[in-house]
């Protein structure tokens, strides 16, 4: 009657230590460990893990906490839950549960105000990634020139990171423009270093709609 017991033992035993050599294991041609224990093969550090929790650890030897263009960006944080990843809804804006803006923690207005800070040097968003945006919202992986861009939700002017989560296929026309939005970043970043608006009121109001931001910040309607 003690043998059950002691094959119960042995499995636990051997399960454990299985996993132990797991984590100190990790697979061949793995880049990252995600959050939720499962591994990464992406060669690129943008949108790594998104849909696992973010990165525990990266194992090429960069840093978790995250580094671009030598500004420490820190991690991204999500401006709401990222609930769908097809089907997603085309307009002006957004769909919120594919697309709910996210930005880098370490990008305060402190680093974004200084003199030396430059978009180009934290943007990174490869072409694979931009396949992946159309393919969410329902158009084929194609090059489509001017007649869309594939935009930050939160702008890079804003600390907005390059996670999939702050990315949509903005129209080039009609009134509500990825022209106007452009505008409207210059813009709101002039008044966040100018402290007429918060950093944080500035980067939610373009997730939540960058429509409504225009109309606050030039007083009417964009196009």
């Amino acid at each position: 009657m003690r043998r059950p017991a002691l094959v119960v033992a042995t499995v636990i035993a051997v399960s454990l230590a299985g996993s132990s050599a797991l984590a100190a294991s990790p697979p061949p041609g793995a880049t990252a460990l995600c959050r939720d224990g499962t591994y990464s093969y992406s060669k690129h550090h943008s949108g790594t893990c998104s849909h696992h929790g973010g990165v525990a650890k990266w194992l090429d030897g960069s840093d978790s906490s995250g580094s671009l263009g030598g500004f420490s960006t820190g991690r991204t944080v999500l401006l709401g839950q990222r609930t769908q990843t097809s089907h997603c809804v085309r307009s002006a804006r957004p769909d919120r549960l594919c697309s709910p803006g996210a930005y880098y923690a370490r990008l305060t207005t402190r680093v974004i105000c200084a003199s030396r800070f430059r978009t180009g040097a934290i943007r990174n968003v490869p072409q694979t990634e931009k396949f992946r945006v159309e393919s969410e919202y329902g158009m084929a992986a194609a090059y489509y020139g001017r007649t869309i861009e594939i935009d930050h939700i939160v702008p890079l002017e804003l600390g907005g990171s390059n996670a999939i989560a702050n990315l949509f296929p903005e129209p080039g026309s009609g009134a509500a423009n990825y022209h106007e939005k452009d505008a409207l970043e210059n813009r709101a970043k002039t008044e966040v270093c100018d402290g007429q608006l918060s950093l944080r009121a500035a980067r939610r109001g373009f997730a939540r709609n960058w429509e409504a931001l225009y109309r606050r910040v030039f007083g009417h309607g964009p196009g």
